[in-house]
């Protein structure tokens, strides 16, 4: 599998939200900035002091896409998804959509969380679309 980066001091309460299958976002308490990734001060205000961990929808939509048709490596099957999905609290999360049909990802898709287990015990946050093909 993938090297994934061990949790640091910025980003550990987000990777332990993964162990029980949690989406979290960071928020500044003092002035509400959302912000993804994790990071050790707040960069819509600067503090250090007011930030926290709160549960995501765990939907959003496809902000941007591409479909790779040759993997990088072994560990990757082609033809994959790459996106961006902005979520509701405000960040956009670069993920997978995974779907049967990758030419059929659209930006402004509507997609749900899911999960990639870790050897360790984390998950990566995966989406895949949250209508069938006939809604489309």
């Amino acid at each position: 599998m993938s090297t994934v980066p061990e949790p640091d001091e910025a980003t550990r309460t987000w990777w332990d939200a993964t162990r029980d299958r949690r989406l979290v976002v960071q928020t500044c308490g003092s002035c509400g900035h959302a912000q993804h990734p994790p990071r050790t001060l707040c960069t819509g205000c600067g503090r250090t002091d007011a930030l926290g961990h709160h549960d995501s929808a765990g939907t959003g939509l496809v902000d941007a896409c591409t479909v790779v048709m040759r993997a990088p490596d072994a560990e990757h099957e082609a033809p994959y998804v790459v996106a961006r999905i902005r979520l509701p609290e405000g960040v956009v999360l670069l993920s997978n959509v995974v779907t049967d049909d990758p030419q059929a990802v659209r930006i402004g898709d509507p997609v749900t969380v899911s999960w990639r287990p870790l050897d360790d015990g984390r998950a990566l946050p995966i989406f895949r679309p949250a209508f069938t093909p006939q809604e489309k």
